[in-house]
């Protein structure tokens, strides 16, 4: 139990140091786009300054999501402070479709047709190199962290984080991958500008550029929704703690079982068991607290219910209540 508390520290404190990057790769990249969606005029460079003042605000948003999550459970909070993290990375989610989609495709539409100046670009395209090397910094460890914990569970990293209950991870990821993504989508855009004179190209870079904001937005903000309104486990997760449960000397059998995420690697555990022997009442009250206090020292485990199953009560059959379709409460949460 102990190896598995550090490593749950371990995770968090990888997850803070993902953040911290990425803040810092993004408020030095917002400052020279910045700076050179000024001097050129391009409507690509403004989005992509818009684009990187926005991940390094919500990186802000981020931060306090990890540091609120983290309080432990008191008598106002008796499952704990972990679906902040949920609240405030859908601030961030938010703040990116706000700050950076809309300000991009707004500023996209308002400059097609129109013609912009003619200017140098050898800063615009400096400063997009700079940001992609920087960009690809905090997404490289961003990707480090989320294979550790892929290969952990046994999940390809695409689908863990889609499906991981750390929020943190997950925002950082996607918007660092949409960022050099963005960078590519508005270096054509300048380079074509440049080309045929038309900036018209200029323009479509910085809608672009907007509606896969938008779209990395909407995926955030729905997976925070999921989290929020109590997303349940994966079905292996569930199975598991359904064997370790069933195989208790203290457990009889188990007649319901259902557990769902109230933070990040936290869940709510609920329970109905026959247990072993044929004890008194008050004997069978104080052995299902134990069980619950025993269930609660698991890492993973934020708070458990275990209560006593009716004696009409069918016995659970795990591999029809494990599988999604068949059961209501199921998830694909890691």
């Amino acid at each position: 139990m102990a190896q598995t508390a550090e490593h749950e520290q371990g995770q968090k404190s990888e997850s803070l140091t993902t953040v911290l990057i990425a803040l810092a790769a993004n408020t030095l990249i917002a400052i020279a786009k910045s700076v050179v969606a000024v001097i050129t005029g391009s409507a690509s460079m403004v989005a992509e300054a818009a684009h990187s003042w926005a991940d390094a605000g919500n990186e802000i948003f981020l931060l306090t999501a990890e540091r609120r999550a983290a309080k432990p459970r008191d008598a106002t909070h008796p499952f704990g402070y972990g679906r902040e993290a949920y609240v405030w990375s859908m601030f961030a989610a938010f703040g990116l479709f706000g700050a950076g989609a809309v300000v991009s495709v707004w500023h996209g539409i308002s400059v097609l047709g129109h013609e912009e100046p003619e200017t140098s670009y050898t800063w615009a395209y400096a400063v997009l190199a700079i940001a992609f090397v920087l960009e690809s910094v905090s997404f490289v460890q961003a990707t480090r962290q989320t294979r550790a914990e892929a290969r952990a569970r046994g999940l390809r990293p695409l689908k863990f984080i889609a499906n991981t209950s750390n929020p943190t991870l997950r925002a950082v990821f996607a918007e660092d991958a949409a960022a050099l993504v963005g960078l590519v989508i508005a270096g054509i855009g300048i380079a074509l500008h440049q080309i045929t004179g038309n900036a018209v190209w200029d323009a479509l870079g910085s809608i672009l550029v907007g509606l896969l904001l938008g779209v990395v937005a909407i995926f955030l903000i729905g997976r925070n929704r999921d989290y929020l309104v109590g997303q349940a486990v994966r079905p292996e997760l569930w199975r598991q703690a359904y064997d370790e449960l069933n195989g208790s000397d203290e457990v009889e059998r188990v007649t319901f079982l259902h557990l769902e995420f109230v933070g990040p690697g936290r869940v709510f555990l609920v329970a109905a068991v026959d247990l072993t022997g044929d004890d008194t009442e008050s004997l069978l009250a104080g052995r299902l607290a134990e069980l619950g206090r025993r269930i609660e020292e698991h890492e993973l485990v934020e708070r458990a219910m275990v209560t006593l199953s009716r004696s009409d009560a069918p016995t659970l059959d795990p591999d029809e209540a494990a599988t999604p379709e068949t059961r209501p409460a199921g998830g694909r949460m890691s």
